[in-house]
């Protein structure tokens, strides 16, 4: 799709404003009245992207977990779409050829999650496992289990406390994985995800190509540690290929992978702009991925300590390689190739070399569950191949 910014006009601008309005992001704004050009041929104010509807979408793009730039793309168009709908506006079911999305399915996920039937991430994907849940729902309720949301399961729901309170089913699913999986790497499916470069509104070419080569090469650096320590490592599309995120999300689920993480580097066009910063997947519903977050600090301090790029930490989003991921999943922005400093850096192999080496060391910490774990930025990458040894 297009990409709307300040200074745009249009039936979309008209819809994206409406959407603002509604949310409360856009106050005074007039609704579009099916006429958004008048007689002389100038777009009507319900139809332009001026400088109040640029200020809405960035207090919703913060608010939603996007990138904030002002910019709506398809990231952002989704979003406004989805935080539109309210649960009893549509009858909601599992469709394969098009899947419901809405912070309707969001809030169905959560009162099925505080009545002990969901278990997933609170995403707003109306998929399978929300399907199964609502099922089995409705048949211990004496409701027909089928699977879809009208008014006799709305009456049902409304008329319902909670029975599950006082922490998350997903994050107590999580943490118990990884729990059972062991302190040990060996035999832990990891997927690397490289960026392909020029993700972003006007890219430079030069850059990208840039950014790209830095992105590859730090996943074959960490794919042959990884390798090294027993793990079975791969990588989410080939060199030549740039998927989407959804469609990575979707490779790194079909191979059943522990987890995801993600590299890509940041841009701005203030190029003071600097610094390394972790995410991983939360949103304003309340729901988190647990080991995410924990995974997203471990890799963030070890990166601080043993280089000296900036620290921008380690943050909550929706994006969708987070969001799609059935497992826990992490995007890295290892710096800034917008800044001098960060993509001189990154472009020294022996700094690529320490980057891998301290998310390694990241996802070890991770799976020690706090026990025998060293300082951070002390553990060596030939401490933690001795220790796996040592283990066998």
């Amino acid at each position: 799709m297009p990409l709307f910014r300040l200074g745009d006009h249009g039936s979309a601008v008209a819809e994206i404003r409406a959407i603002l309005a509604g949310q409360g992001f856009l106050t005074d704004a007039p609704l579009p009245t099916g006429r958004l050009v008048d007689p002389n041929g100038w777009a009507l104010p319900e139809a332009v992207f001026d400088v109040a509807t640029d200020q809405a979408v960035r207090a919703f793009q913060q608010q939603r977990g996007l990138l904030v730039d002002g910019v709506v793309g398809p990231a952002t168009f989704g979003a406004l779409r989805e935080s539109s709908y309210r649960l009893g506006a549509r009858v909601l079911c599992y469709l394969t050829s098009a899947p419901m999305h809405g912070d309707d399915v969001a809030t169905l996920q959560s009162r099925l999650q505080n009545l002990g039937f969901y278990t997933g991430l609170v995403d707003g994907h109306f998929d399978v496992d929300t399907h199964n849940a609502l099922r089995n729902y409705q048949g211990d309720y004496g409701l027909n289990p089928d699977g879809i949301c009208g008014p006799a399961t709305l009456r049902s729901l409304k008329q319902l406390g909670t029975r599950v309170t006082g922490g998350s089913p997903h994050a107590i699913r999580e943490e118990e994985h990884v729990r059972r999986r062991g302190p040990q790497l060996s035999g832990k499916r990891i997927v690397i995800d490289p960026g392909s470069g020029g993700d972003h509104p006007d890219a430079d070419p030069a850059e990208s190509a840039i950014e790209a080569e830095i992105l590859w090469d730090l996943s074959d650096r960490l794919v042959g540690r990884m390798t090294a320590a027993g793990m079975e490592t791969f990588v989410s599309r080939r060199e030549d290929e740039n998927p989407t995120d959804e469609e990575r999300a979707g490779t790194a689920n079909a191979i059943g992978a522990d987890l995801l993480i993600a590299l890509r580097c940041a841009h701005y066009p203030n190029s003071r702009a600097s610094g390394v910063a972790s995410f991983h997947y939360g949103t304003t519903h309340g729901s988190s991925s647990t080991i995410g977050r924990s995974l997203s600090g471990f890799i963030q301090r070890e990166i601080v300590a043993r280089t000296d790029l900036r620290d921008c930490r380690s943050h909550e989003r929706t994006w969708e390689i987070l969001r799609r991921s059935q497992m826990p999943a992490v995007q890295l922005d290892i710096g800034y190739i917008s800044n001098l400093h960060d993509a001189t850096q990154l472009s020294d192999p022996a700094v690529r070399d320490t980057i891998a080496e301290a998310i390694l060391v990241a996802v070890k910490r991770l799976y020690l569950l706090g026990r025998d774990d060293q300082p951070t930025g002390t553990y060596t990458f030939a401490e933690l191949l001795a220790s796996e040894q040592v283990a066998r």
